[in-house]
């Protein structure tokens, strides 16, 4: 547990072991900011620290206890790309003609529609008799957002670690989303940034291969930091977040994209309220992706098959008030193996004394 002054990292770990404990304190924000540390290192050098290396000092995803989970088809235009992917069979060489069917349908008849509103019930009813629905446009405009389990207590990676695909796939992607942090009562206490990998032959298949297509070894990427919510950076904030993405390729691949929280179709606080109440606790709280307006259609290795991942991809999200989440694409079969889980990170605690 550490806070960013300046130029260097402080070490906190003393007056709060875990980020899910400081989650809970009213006064997390107060306390970053003004308690002292102990030990320091120099961002600099967090920031530069070999991928895989354990014998070095390197920045970790900024959470521990939390469960992860995730909110999916919460953008209109990355909806389409959904019913896309389901309509090809995950098979890429059909995206180009199944995308213009569906525009050609859809079109613009889903931007600005409330889920859950008889302008979506609508919606529904003309898809329907088009034979154009499918369980993402039930969970994009329906009354009930989708939300999953991205990944394990512990499992995510942070800046500067080898991101995983599945060997197999050929047609995959990131999926750059803004991460809320939720305590146990169910209060939104910070933001980052988030790479909700995606493997979009897998998930194409079907629907319920969402699991294999989404939790995989190092397929989950959360940072740089939380940003703690306070008084210079609240909800308002969150909710007008502009995040870029930039892919850089060993082939000389660039591709620069984005989203933007202001056309998210489900208010943030609705996402928390679907995934948090009288129906599910989480008691070491939780964060919570928010979904992606991002779908790269672009084609790269063959034309009309969109755009895919490419061993040694550099991925970078970034977001003027969270910083840059910056990734290297491997398999999943060769990045670091998750080795620390809950048990160990129970054991280091216990050996510092701070249980």
């Amino acid at each position: 547990m550490a806070a960013v002054r300046g130029e260097h990292v402080v070490d906190l770990t003393a007056l709060v072991p875990t980020v899910s404990d400081l989650m809970e304190r009213d006064d997390a924000a107060a306390v970053v900011r003004e308690a002292g540390g102990g030990r320091a290192w120099l961002l600099d050098d967090l920031l530069r620290a070999p991928p895989g290396r354990r014998d070095v000092p390197r920045l970790l995803a900024p959470v521990d206890l939390q469960v992860i989970k995730a909110a999916g088809v919460t953008f209109a235009r990355s909806l389409l790309e959904r019913v896309i992917d389901e309509r090809t069979g995950g098979d890429p060489a059909q995206a180009a003609r199944v995308r213009a069917r569906v525009e050609q349908v859809v079109g613009g008849r889903l931007d600005g529609v409330r889920p859950g509103s008889p302008e979506a019930a609508g919606a529904k009813e003309l898809l329907v008799a088009e034979g154009l629905w499918s369980p993402y446009l039930e969970v994009g405009i329906g009354p009930d957002p989708e939300v999953f389990t991205k990944a394990p207590v512990l499992s995510a990676v942070g800046t500067g670690a080898d991101i995983g695909v599945l060997a197999s796939s050929v047609w995959n992607n990131p999926e750059p989303e803004a991460v809320l942090v939720v305590d146990s009562r169910g209060r939104v206490r910070g933001a980052t940034l988030g790479n909700d990998v995606n493997l979009r032959d897998v998930e194409g298949r079907s629907a319920l291969l969402l699991s294999r297509a989404k939790d995989n070894n190092a397929s989950c990427a959360i940072g740089p930091f939380v940003r703690l919510l306070d008084d210079g950076f609240g909800l308002d904030a969150v909710r007008g977040l502009d995040i870029g993405l930039r892919i850089d390729g060993p082939d000389g691949c660039v591709l620069r994209g984005g989203s933007s929280l202001r056309e998210i179709s489900r208010d943030p606080l609705d996402l928390v309220a679907a995934t948090y109440g009288a129906h599910h606790q989480y008691p070491d709280g939780f964060v919570l992706f928010t979904g992606t307006l991002f779908a790269p259609t672009e084609d790269r290795r063959t034309p009309g098959g969109g755009f895919t991942h490419e061993y040694g991809d550099v991925v970078r999200i970034s977001s003027p008030p969270l910083g840059a989440l910056v990734n290297t694409v491997v398999t999943s079969e060769e990045a670091a193996p998750w080795t620390f889980g809950v048990g160990a990170l129970m054991r280091s605690l216990a050996r510092r004394g701070l249980l």
